[in-house]
């Protein structure tokens, strides 16, 4: 996949896939504006920290990776956060964080994009879901789960309103991946993460949960000219392991 001269704009950039996809995208060629609450760890073209939670930065981030890198063709709205528990253990803030992060700021970002990216002659919006509440419903994680099932039925819809403008949107839905966010998930809750890890991956058909990488190679698929004839796809990566 070859991204010489396009430019990308991804956020949660320094998280473990999102870092794995601006790796991924520039050793292919393209320019990268990287968002996230701090991208001093991320190589990068252009940095645009701040807080998807704020309205006025995530509606700007599409006009200021314009500016930084002279255009824009690729979006990537890799950020999210994961709220663990049943509706009755959901606080307000649970409520607020997941919402604002998983659902508003790709909304926000989308709505800014699309007129940007139209008026230069289209390009691609990659949305990340989930194989929770994307595409099927999961144990305890109901609040994650709508969030993900949110933006897999706008990614679905805006698929299908902006294509006519050469915007293809889709969404990645992953299953478990060994990022920082999962161990630290598991440390919460008192688990070695190595041993937790090793264990999830039992489960799995293909022997292993994913790494970042596994991720990153289906955005970028998706956001690339091989990908030209898909509009509103909700593209499931779990190793063959269903949501249970």
């Amino acid at each position: 996949m070859d991204f010489q001269g396009k430019r990308a704009l991804v956020t949660g950039a320094a998280g473990g896939i999102g870092a794995a996809i601006v790796n991924r995208l520039r050793a292919a060629g393209a320019q990268v504006a990287v968002a996230d609450r701090m991208t001093d760890s991320v190589d990068a073209d252009a940095h645009l920290p701040g807080d998807l939670l704020n309205e006025s930065y995530a509606d700007g981030l599409p006009a200021a990776a314009i500016e930084a890198l002279g255009g824009l063709d690729i979006v990537i709205n890799n950020a999210g956060v994961i709220t663990r528990g049943p509706v009755t253990e959901t606080s307000d803030a649970d409520w607020q964080l997941s919402m604002g992060v998983n659902v508003e700021a790709p909304f926000r970002i989308c709505r800014a994009a699309i007129p940007l990216m139209a008026e230069s002659g289209g390009g691609a919006i990659v949305n990340t879901a989930s194989c929770w509440g994307g595409k099927a419903p999961g144990p305890n994680h109901a609040l994650y789960c709508m969030t993900k099932a949110a933006i897999a039925s706008l990614t679905q819809c805006m698929g299908m309103d902006h294509a006519h403008q050469g915007i293809r949107i889709n969404a990645v839905c992953p299953n478990e991946v060994n990022t920082p966010m999962l161990r630290s998930g598991f440390e919460k809750r008192g688990f070695d993460p190595d041993t937790a890890v090793a264990k999830l991956g039992q489960s799995v058909p293909l022997g292993r949960i994913a790494e970042p990488d596994d991720i990153a190679d289906v955005v970028l698929f998706l956001a690339s000219d091989a990908a030209r004839y898909m509009c509103g796809a909700l593209v499931e990566v779990n190793g063959g392991k269903p949501v249970s």
